[in-house]
This record gives structure tokens, sequence and C-alpha cells, in this order.
């Protein structure tokens, strides 16, 4: 499946692709660029997806990535252009506020302090917890599902990032963190617990 608001640009590639198709019966020169623009629409497709992925117990990645940062009640995950781009509401909650922050577009597994981003600070059960969405080098849109006063269930799905970026987690005070730097991740899996979950 296609994520959300996202079939126009998961497509773009189709409209050369069929002229370069159509033009290849006539010379096969334009062979290669049909070619091309297929190896380009399929990697679109690809990079586009919104798959299913397994909930887990207590607050669980937003992601698919590479653990980047996994102390002091913040964890840092890096989504490569191949894994998908769709991010899962961490628990459940009510979200209080989103900030979006104009910025740069360094390199998001790099220092991104001044970088493009969106934060969602989501009340739940055991204190707030932000999720903050980073643009990286090739990222020029982050795109929200969700507003401000929306109640949201874990594994929810809260937007996506469109082209290589990062994801931050910020935990309450009372989570353990149960994930290692360095290591590779999907969406819904549990990347930290607290004392007081409701499982």
């Amino acid at each position: 499946m296609i994520a959300k608001k996202c079939l126009g640009i998961a497509m773009a590639p189709l409209a050369p692709l069929l002229l370069f198709l159509l033009l290849s019966f006539f010379n096969s020169f334009f062979l290669i660029f049909f070619a091309i623009f297929l190896i380009i629409q399929i990697f679109f497709l690809y990079f586009f997806r919104d798959a299913e992925r397994k909930i887990e117990d207590g607050i669980i990645s937003p992601a698919d990535g590479k653990i980047l940062y996994a102390r002091d009640k913040k964890i840092s995950i890096f989504m490569s252009i191949f894994d998908m781009h769709v991010n899962l509401a961490p628990y459940d909650g009510k979200i209080t506020k989103m900030v979006y922050k104009k910025g740069q577009h360094k390199p998001a597994y790099g220092n991104v302090e001044k970088n493009e981003r969106m934060e969602i600070h989501i009340a739940t059960d055991i204190g707030e917890i932000v999720v903050r969405q980073i643009a990286g080098i090739f990222a020029r849109r982050i795109l929200p599902y969700v507003r401000e006063g929306k109640k949201i269930r874990k594994g929810e799905k809260i937007g996506i990032i469109k082209f290589g970026s990062r994801v931050e987690v910020l935990l309450p005070d009372d989570c353990t963190i149960v994930v290692r730097e360095g290591e590779k991740i999907r969406a819904g899996m549990t990347i930290a617990m607290a004392k007081n979950f409701n499982l």
C-alpha cells in the first residue's frame, strides 16, 4: 500500500516511463531511458510503501531504522532510503502540541540540532512523550497525519518524512530504554518500558 497523501509523488516517474516505452516502439535507443525510469518507478513505490508492523508492549519505535542514540531518556533513529518512512505513535495519549520548525537539511545521521523538524507532544498516563520528525539531506517535506487535540492509539500512523530522515523520542523520567545504539529496529518494536504501563 502507498503511504497516505503520497500517491502523486510515488507515481511521478510513470509519465516519462510510459513516454519512453512508446518511443521505444519506433527506436530501440529509447529502451535505455525506459529501463532507467522503470527502476526509478520501482524505487518510488518501494520508498513510499506503508507496510503493516507488529505492535509490541511498552513504548514502541515510531520508525524503522538504526538506533543512533539511546541514553538520557532520548532515542534517535536514523531512517535510510531503504526503510519505511511512515511513522507510528509510540504510545496511547493525546496530542497537546505540534511545533513545526524550519531549518537546515544536514545529513540525518549527524548533528541535526538546526534541521527542519516537527515536534509532536503527547500527553500519556506515564508522562509526556515527544516525537521529533527531523528532515535530512534529501528530505524536503514532513507530512503529519495528526493534529493538536487528537487522541491517538499506540501504533497509529502519525505522519511521513519524505526521503531519508531521523526520528527522535523523548521519554518520561520513569522509563527504561531497552534498545542499544547500533541496533537495527522496525516500527512497532518495544524501545522502552515504564513501571506503570497499561499493557
